[in-house]
């Protein structure tokens, strides 16, 4: 299950007839010759037998739609994605805790908000160096979705990233999204496959400038690298704005798992093969971590230094697994199951063109 909003894997599978959406809007894309360029229902049809096809979706582009983004985000919308504070004593340890570090690290990750269908949710996204130093990675699933019965597929919309967000405030502005970047074959996720489709939850978004007029990565003076192909073993730091602690009653309603502060876990991955019934593809690497709903799209970094607050960032935060102590996938609330918090690795195959495809998107008029 996501930990953002609850995608399920029994639900029955529907036909999604869908196309990849055309650059329009004054969005210029210098794309990798497999991305598609139609234009709306005017485009071509995704070829599934394609690696990675890139479908790019125009969101605020002009000053009036990025104005209505903002003025959707009232601080009591806001204020409804972040659950109450328990009381409860600080408590923290590796598989989840406050994150007390460098500050640049801070300013990299942030709080994402959008609307799914009608309701308002959040995420996590990463400030990723780029030549339009105005992209950011998160999970797909925070940019493209179907409802809760897998049907109606949508770009979701409202989509506006807060980096460094802590207790309401945006220290370094409001970026409402100017596009969406996304792999084709998510597109035509009915949430029930996950083998043939969780590769694929991973994707960017380009922003607009702030209010003050500056690209994210300009305000926020910082970015993580990317990396493709990293080894998924490996000893990493994950990040991410829960809502939840799950699998810890002990650390529900604290700051850092109500939505109002950065969460971090760290550790060993492990990868995760899916269950009998609902099989993963190859790439599903983790460290425990207890970070529930609003974590997703968060980063897995690898090589990371937290006197600097910079390290690579080598994956993102989808779903949680379990495992027993000897390392077998284990039913949840069972003896010895430890939860992981997991995400697809980034590959050249899928990832790279993505992230191409959006640090050559212009970022502004």
């Amino acid at each position: 299950m996501s930990p953002t909003h609850g995608r399920t894997r029994n639900r029955a599978r529907t036909h999604l007839a869908l196309t990849t959406v055309a650059l329009a809007a004054g969005l210029a894309l210098a794309a990798p010759a497999s991305a598609d360029a139609g234009a709306g229902a005017g485009a071509s049809p995704v070829d599934r037998t394609a690696t990675s096809r890139v479908a790019v979706h125009p969101s605020a582009v002009t000053a009036t739609q990025q104005q209505a983004v903002l003025d959707y985000w009232t601080p009591e919308r806001i204020a409804a994605l972040t659950q109450p504070s328990s009381g409860n004593p600080p408590k923290s340890g590796p598989d989840g805790g406050p994150w007390t570090g460098s500050d640049t690290l801070s300013r990299t990750v942030g709080r994402l908000f959008f609307t799914n269908h009608g309701e308002d949710e959040s995420c996590t996204a990463t400030v990723v160096n780029s030549a339009n130093r105005s992209t950011v990675v998160t999970a797909a699933h925070c940019v493209n979705s179907t409802d809760l019965l897998g049907d109606n597929n949508e770009w979701l919309s409202n989509e506006m990233f807060v980096p460094g967000y802590h207790d309401g405030l945006a220290p370094y502005g409001k970026f409402v999204a100017r596009a969406g970047v996304a792999d084709a074959t998510w597109l035509l996720n009915d949430q029930q496959n996950g083998l043939k489709f969780d590769a694929y939850d991973q994707a960017f978004l380009v922003l607009n400038s702030n209010a003050a007029g500056k690209r994210v990565q300009d305000a926020v003076g910082a970015a993580q690298r990317i990396g493709f192909d990293r080894p998924g073993n490996a000893a990493v730091h994950q990040f991410g704005y829960p809502r939840e602690s799950s699998g810890d009653p002990s650390r529900a309603g604290l700051p850092e798992f109500i939505g109002a502060r950065l969460a971090e876990c760290a550790g060993q991955t492990r990868e995760y093969p899916g269950t009998k019934d609902h099989p993963e593809p190859r790439g599903q690497w983790g460290a425990p971590c207890v970070m529930g709903g609003g974590s997703s799209g968060g980063p897995r970094i690898a090589d990371f230094d937290p006197s600097s607050g910079i390290g690579t960032v080598v994956g993102d935060n989808t779903q949680g697994a379990f495992f027993d102590s000897s390392g077998q996938v284990c039913e949840r609330g069972t003896a010895s199951c430890t939860r992981h918090l997991v995400g697809p690795q980034f590959t050249s195959a899928i990832t790279k063109p993505l992230y191409q495809a959006a640090q050559s998107a212009r970022a502004a008029d």
